[in-house]
């Protein structure tokens, strides 16, 4: 794909907010942005790696030719089988499969805006989504798991939210296409796939952050910029050809994309896809494939290895890199994994919006076990807030962590109300963590050390409490809910609900709440693990609900006998 014609747009992308520019000339002349597209910029990678492996999945061993053959082939059937037209943004709710990658990098060849969820959510959020971001396709997997992604995508066909629906490894329902369909139309079409080049300033994915709430927070990953992202990420980590990268979370989110695929195809190295966190399939693919790159891991992932008797007697010393994310590892396990397994942990930490920062390889201990490093870029701008006061604090003390740079998106998609709260007028993204500076040997690092916002880490997914306390003060029996993080030795959080409930009413039990957030579609992993009943909730001096109050008391809870 290149050229200079850019495909007609929908009037809602007038809701971009764009990079001033000023800084797209800064970046353009640093060399950070190239003047090409996301699809124009892997192109390449598939000519130069042609014989090297590219992907490894259960059912696959392709070459970067197989590969770019099995894109193209995608590519031109959905241009020849469907009304789906360059410009038009298409949902993805997938797992890691080999037919994924070839959607995704497919549809990015004919000229499609990929919108990535996950494959935990329900026909409520991602629907929220398409609407919000004007999809018009989605590409769903028939046999994950449970088989429940089928409904899903029928009730968005049924709803007319969607009207093209494309089914993978399954039979397709009346009115969908199946993905074998796409694959044969675009194998009897020997023309080179081709799709008019999208202007940089366009969308190339969508991504969204954290969870969903009535408006969801979706970040608009422009082209050039998560060129870079990706391209900067595998050249701080040094990835090449010989690199192999083992990837066991959901590929379709920001991490999977800009962390791992993206990222090994630039560098012309192996992705291996595990299909779950399973420690005995990640223990089977590190025995089979010989892994040097573990991105990402979740710190329960970590300890789940540092648990499984087979650790340590599988052979793990192909691992050179094993990057823990989504949330602090705690000391005492980074010193097992290193000590009992012989793994060195480097610590990050990144966003949907844009910023990650990384330890560097061979730090010391003050370094790499209590810090996330610093950022990947040298024009990333990181400031320290006190958020009360707006000023920058000084090193070693908490504020809250504001981030700028050639990554780092400017401004959340249709949400120009909230966009005035998240981002400053100069273009910084006030993410809501808690962070601090550190002077380390001259060197500044960062650690991360709480959020300000109202969002529950559990593992690696994000669960905005605005969201579940919405569904819960929709059943009849409940006067007021609040939706808290409870500690958690293995997720780092999972979610607690309070709840007071109307005069005579039964109380709800953590079945019966399940029942109900279930019926109105809500994400199994957002429902709460823990329910209790109060008569009122504490309130703040301004009188609004005090979250600090019940987590404090959660936590003290969690603290007592059983049975005291």
């Amino acid at each position: 794909m290149s050229g200079d014609t850019a495909h007609t747009l929908s009037p809602i992308d007038d809701a971009l907010v764009p990079y001033p520019a000023g800084d797209v000339a800064r970046y353009r002349s640093a060399g950070c942005w190239r003047g090409r597209s996301l699809p124009d910029e892997l192109a390449d990678v598939f000519v130069e790696h042609a014989d090297r492996r590219a992907l490894v999945t259960a059912d696959v061993c392709w070459t970067y030719a197989e590969l770019h053959r099995e894109v193209q082939v995608f590519a031109r059937g959905i241009s020849a089988s469907t009304t789906l037209r360059p410009g038009d943004r298409v949902m993805f709710q997938m797992g890691n499969v080999a037919e994924t990658v070839v959607a995704y990098l497919g549809g990015l060849t004919a000229g499609l805006v990929p919108v990535c969820t996950l494959a935990q959510h329900g026909a409520r959020e991602v629907g929220l989504l398409a609407k919000h971001v004007g999809a018009r396709g989605l590409i769903t997997q028939a046999d994950f798991r449970d088989g429940r992604l089928l409904g899903v995508a029928q009730a968005l066909s049924d709803e007319g939210i969607v009207d093209t629906v494309i089914v993978a490894r399954g039979d397709a329902f009346a009115g969908a296409q199946s993905y074998t369909q796409i694959m044969n139309s675009g194998a009897a079409d020997n023309a080179a796939s081709s799709a008019p080049a999208p202007t940089l300033t366009d969308v190339a994915v969508f991504q969204l952050s954290g969870g969903t709430t009535g408006l969801p927070k979706v970040a608009p990953r422009l082209h050039e910029e998560y060129v870079y992202n990706s391209q900067r990420w595998a050249q701080v980590l040094g990835w090449s050809p010989t690199t192999t990268i083992l990837y066991p979370l959901p590929l379709m989110h920001n991490a999977g994309i800009a962390l791992a695929l993206q990222p090994a195809l630039f560098s012309g190295a192996t992705t291996v896809l595990a299909e779950s966190a399973d420690t005995d399939l990640m223990l089977d693919l590190i025995a089979a494939e010989r892994p040097t790159v573990l991105p990402l891991v979740p710190p329960a992932v970590a300890i789940r290895l540092l648990e499984n008797p087979r650790s340590a007697t599988t052979d793990l010393t192909c691992i050179e890199q094993f990057i823990v994310g989504g949330q602090k590892l705690a000391v005492e396990v980074a010193r097992q994994l290193r000590d009992d397994l012989g793994i060195q942990v480097r610590q990050m930490f990144g966003m949907a919006e844009g910023m990650f920062l990384v330890t560097p390889p061979d730090a010391d201990e003050r370094v790499d076990f209590n810090t996330v490093g610093h950022p990947i870029s040298p024009l990333d701008e990181v400031r320290i807030v006190n958020p009360a006061t707006l000023d920058d604090v000084a090193p070693g003390e908490l504020g809250e962590l504001w981030a700028r740079g050639p990554y780092t998106i400017r401004g959340y998609y249709r949400a120009p109300q909230h966009n005035i709260s998240a981002f400053t007028a100069d273009g910084f993204y006030r993410t809501g963590d808690l962070a601090r500076a550190h002077l380390i040997d001259g060197e500044t690092y960062y650690s991360i050390d709480g959020r300000i916002k109202d969002v529950i880490n559990r593992g690696v997914e994000k669960i905005h409490a605005e969201e579940v306390e919405e569904l819960i003060l929709e059943h009849p029996g409940v006067e007021n809910a609040a939706v808290v993080a409870m500690p958690d030795p293995v997720l780092g959080e999972k979610v607690c609900a309070y709840i007071v409930m109307h005069d005579a009413q039964p109380p709800l039990t953590v079945p019966t709440l399940a029942a109900h957030l279930g019926g109105l579609g809500l994400a199994k992993y957002k429902f709460p693990e823990r329910v209790e009943i109060r008569t009122a909730l504490p309130l703040s001096n301004v009188g609004k609900i005090s979250r600090k109050d019940l987590r404090d008391d959660i936590a003290g809870l969690l603290t007592q006998p059983a049975g005291a």
